[in-house]
This record gives C-alpha cells, sequence and structure tokens, in this order.
C-alpha cells in the first residue's frame, strides 16, 4: 500500500478499534501499562484527535486511557472506521471476520502482523487492508514530515 493511500485511511478515519490494549495485571506496576505497545499507539493516536475503542476480551469493563475497554467489537455502539490488530497473525482471521460483520473500511495488522486469510477476507469484502506497519509510526512519517528534526538550513 501507498503513503498516498495510507494518507488517505488516516485523513479519512475518525474512529478506531484497537483489538489488543492491554490491561493491567494483578501485582504489575501501573507505570508498565504505559509502556505496552498497543497503548501508547492508543494514547498518541488520541492526542491526534482520534476516538480509540479498547478491544480485550479479558479487560472488559475497564477504563484505558479514558475510554471503557469492551469484550469485542460488535459491542461498539459507533461506526468504525479502522481496526487496528495488535494480536498474533493466526488470529487476524477471526477479527477479519468481526470488522466485515461491523462495517469497518480499515483493516489494519501492526508492525510485524500480517496473513494471507485475513487479507483474502479484507479484499472478498471490500475493505482496504494494511499489514506490517504501525499506524502512529505511519501517522508520523505522513502527518509530521513538516518539522524535521534538522531543517535545511537556508543560505
Amino acid at each position: 500500500m501507498s503513503d498516498d493511500q495510507i494518507k488517505n485511511i488516516l485523513k479519512n478515519s475518525k474512529t478506531i478499534a484497537m483489538i489488543g490494549v492491554s490491561s493491567e495485571k494483578k501485582g504489575e506496576d501501573p507505570k508498565n501499562l504505559k509502556r505496552k505497545p498497543a497503548n501508547v499507539v492508543m494514547k498518541y493516536m488520541q492526542n491526534f484527535g482520534y476516538k480509540v475503542f479498547p478491544v480485550n476480551p479479558f479487560a472488559e469493563g475497564e477504563v484505558i486511557n479514558g475510554e471503557k475497554v469492551v469484550a469485542s467489537l460488535d459491542k461498539i455502539s459507533e461506526k468504525i472506521d479502522i481496526v487496528d490488530i495488535f494480536r498474533p497473525s493466526k488470529e487476524t482471521p477471526g477479527f477479519a471476520n468481526e470488522a466485515v460483520k461491523i462495517g469497518s473500511k480499515v483493516i489494519w495488522l501492526q508492525y510485524g502482523i500480517q496473513n494471507d486469510e485475513a487479507k483474502k477476507i479484507a479484499e472478498d469484502n471490500k475493505i482496504q487492508y494494511v499489514s506490517n506497519r504501525c499506524i502512529k509510526q505511519e501517522y508520523q512519517k505522513l502527518f509530521q514530515k513538516a518539522n524535521p528534526v534538522f531543517p535545511a538550513l537556508k543560505n
């Protein structure tokens, strides 16, 4: 998928269901939670105006980054633009089928995650499919590049 296509997805999306956001384990330092990749990405996307719904059946009812955790995609009452998946590749076809049922426009598999069956489900249902890319990194690259770390010096 090209940068332009991804930029278009991010520009035209408002809601993200994030599957695999971590809950606090008993006895775990709450500071660890803030460092977990899905939680970092969730907070980042919220900071840029996206409504992010955390999905984790083992943390249903908990509040993560100000949002109540739901057990599954069909428990979200709002229309979801992007289903963002932080789970092992082998689990993604099931989530892809759920994304189809709720009418999501995009299935996004995070960095290191890809699955041919999930891709086929997306394509068969005219849903855009992004895999092996981090939504946060893509956002930074495409929308924040206007502020390079080392701006070119003008003569």
